[in-house]
């Protein structure tokens, strides 16, 4: 248990990232797919997505962020060692973990720094795709007011950000788990989860939520264009369909079975489509899909306090009525 955060990084944590890199990067491609053949972005702002989308793929497969990456989880490593590693934390360090001193520094000047290289890595990676999500914030979307995915034609957004709950689970795990180290070995308690776990939620809303809400203003002007043209559109059929079937003017037809009723409602649902327009590609689902990931690895750190004998015979005496 005192270095069950060793297995979680590489046991867990290292497959997930690779994990995480392929279905992002699927979901990316799709995405600007999708936004080329819906027509989201015009024949105008092609060039320019175009132009945006291939100077970050170019960056992106570049030796720069792979070198910083290195380089800075190279100095983090020393710097880590140079502060916190001595001869009296890596003896209790080589016996919690059961091996030879080499093995632990295969895990200390390896395997440590390995992951950190991949989580620079992802941060870069992270900033590639920010950057190109507020560069096709400031483009000339074709938007639609009244799109059924109610997010004017950028709802697979919300689609993309869900895939990134694997990322989620990975800093959970990592979180959870050294929290666990830190119980068995008695140096903090199961109530310092609480503080840590709002904290996660925190970063993980900033860095896979928030960055969404770039498109809030185009999106409000949007609505805003689409609630005064369908306002207009409204009054004008409202009117015409007043002076027919109100007031009985012009040619009369039979009530029954006429298409004017149906269309009065088509409007009527048009409408309420672009009121309720959301102001961001995202809703509840893309909150309870990301809070659950990071909540999952959590839950185990709870059976510390409640073994899980105890809570079964709990459920079981309950159930019983006893």
């Amino acid at each position: 248990m005192p270095v069950i955060a060793v297995h979680a990084r590489l046991l867990l944590a290292l497959p997930l990232l690779f994990v995480a890199e392929t279905a992002l990067d699927a979901q990316f491609r799709k995405f600007i797919v999708l936004l080329v053949r819906s027509g989201v972005v015009g024949a105008r702002a092609l060039p320019e997505l175009e132009t945006a989308a291939g100077r970050l793929l170019r960056w992106r497969n570049s030796w720069a962020p792979d070198a910083t990456s290195l380089v800075a989880a190279a100095a983090l490593s020393l710097l880590w060692v140079r502060m916190r590693l001595t001869e009296e934390s890596a003896h209790e360090f080589i016996q919690a973990l059961g091996a030879t001193p080499l093995a632990a520094a295969w895990y200390w000047f390896v395997c440590l720094p390995l992951f950190r290289f991949l989580m620079f890595r992802w941060a870069w990676r992270l900033a590639f795709w920010y950057v190109l999500l507020w560069r096709l914030s400031r483009m000339d979307l074709q938007l639609a007011p009244d799109h059924p995915d109610r997010a004017g034609g950028l709802g697979y957004l919300e689609i993309v950000h869900t895939h990134f709950a694997t990322l989620v689970l990975v800093i959970s795990i990592i979180v959870s788990a050294t929290f666990a180290g830190d119980i068995a070995s008695g140096t903090t308690s199961l109530n310092a989860i609480f503080p840590a776990l709002f904290m996660t939620l925190l970063i993980d809303v900033a860095l896979f939520i928030a960055p969404l809400s770039v498109f809030a203003f185009k999106l409000r002007a949007c609505q805003e264009k689409g609630l005064l043209d369908y306002t207009a559109l409204s009054s004008r059929y409202v009117g015409a369909f007043e002076r027919k079937w109100i007031r009985g003017e012009g040619p009369q037809e039979e009530l029954l079975g006429t298409p004017d009723l149906q269309s009065l409602a088509d409007l009527s649902n048009s409408v309420t489509v672009v009121r309720n327009m959301r102001l961001a590609p995202m809703s509840l689902r893309l909150f309870v899909i990301i809070g659950a990931a990071a909540l999952a690895p959590m839950a185990p750190l709870l059976l510390f306090d409640y073994p899980f004998a105890q809570l079964v015979q709990m459920l079981l005496r309950k159930l019983a009525g006893i």
